[in-house]
């Protein structure tokens, strides 16, 4: 169920409005149809929800088709026009560079690049909202970027990188595959991060985008001799921007979010795997 305050307007409205079977109109009627209660202030912060997980869908795909290479942290590589390359393999937004110019080349010369699979998840995040803002809002917003996994998080994408209980999962929710008995010999196959895609599908970087099945297939190859616990994909748990800040940072305010136009529950943390590397083509 979807509840915005002070609105009267038919939830069936709002999703004849978009495009058939586009990213909005399935995340709605997924919301409408739940058991749970999605609550907003406004029109628009649900409005801004559903672009942006439209644009995470988009800035997915674009990822996977930049020729972006998948490396470890110690052989990862940048584009020393924009970036610099620290001493632990992360990327630091060079000095006079804009933000917007940064991640974008990201996109249009992927092959000078090179990470693991946690940070390409955060790239994904910034070209969404890249296409979503203005580049000036951008700009003013992530002024200085430092790509590297979940620990160097920007505070307006915190969120990605904390794993929640959650009643349903969408489009442009980032899942994981976790590999219970993976053999130590091939630790990086313990899991994947990936995006939920339409169509069933995921994206994640290494294994591009691709069914559940094939990213089971792939994980349980490598699992322990004798082992019997097959990989599986961890339902009712996702990680997700926090919508309604980057909707109020987005328009300029100061304001902290306040626990009546969150959700009716705080979910609880969950413990996944850290960082796992993608699963080789």
């Amino acid at each position: 169920m979807i509840a915005i305050t002070g609105s009267s307007q038919p939830i069936s409205e709002l999703i004849a409005a978009y495009p058939e079977n586009s990213v909005e109109q399935q995340v709605l009627k997924q919301m409408s149809d739940s058991a749970e209660t999605y609550r907003y202030d406004t029109l628009k912060q649900l409005q801004f929800e559903l672009s942006l997980r439209k644009e995470i869908v988009n800035a997915a795909r674009d990822l996977n088709q930049s020729g972006l290479n998948f490396t470890v942290f110690h052989k990862s590589k940048v584009n020393p026009e924009f970036w610099e390359r620290t001493s632990n393999g992360g990327f630091l937004l060079k000095q006079g560079v804009k933000p917007s110019d940064a991640i974008r080349d990201i996109f249009k010369n992927g092959r000078l690049y090179g990470t693991e699979c946690a940070t390409a998840m955060v790239i994904v995040y910034y070209k969404a909202l890249l296409e979503l803002l203005s580049d000036d809002t951008f700009n003013r917003l992530f002024p200085s970027i430092y790509l590297m996994n979940w620990h160097r998080l920007d505070p307006l994408l915190r969120e990605v990188g904390t794993p929640q209980s959650v009643a349903d999962v969408m489009l442009g929710d980032r899942g994981y595959f976790i590999n219970p008995e993976v053999d130590p010999e091939v630790s990086e196959l313990q899991g994947e991060n990936v995006i939920i895609m339409p169509g069933g599908l995921y994206y994640g970087h290494g294994i591009g985008l691709t069914t559940a099945d094939r990213i089971l297939r792939m994980l349980n190859a490598n699992r322990v001799d004798g082992a019997t616990q097959s990989a599986y994909f961890i339902e009712k748990s996702a990680a997700r921007p926090n919508f309604k800040k980057l909707e109020q940072a987005a328009q300029g305010s100061a304001a902290t979010i306040s626990p009546q136009s969150s959700q009716s529950s705080q979910p609880s943390i969950l413990n996944w795997r850290p960082f796992p590397q993608p699963i080789s083509r």
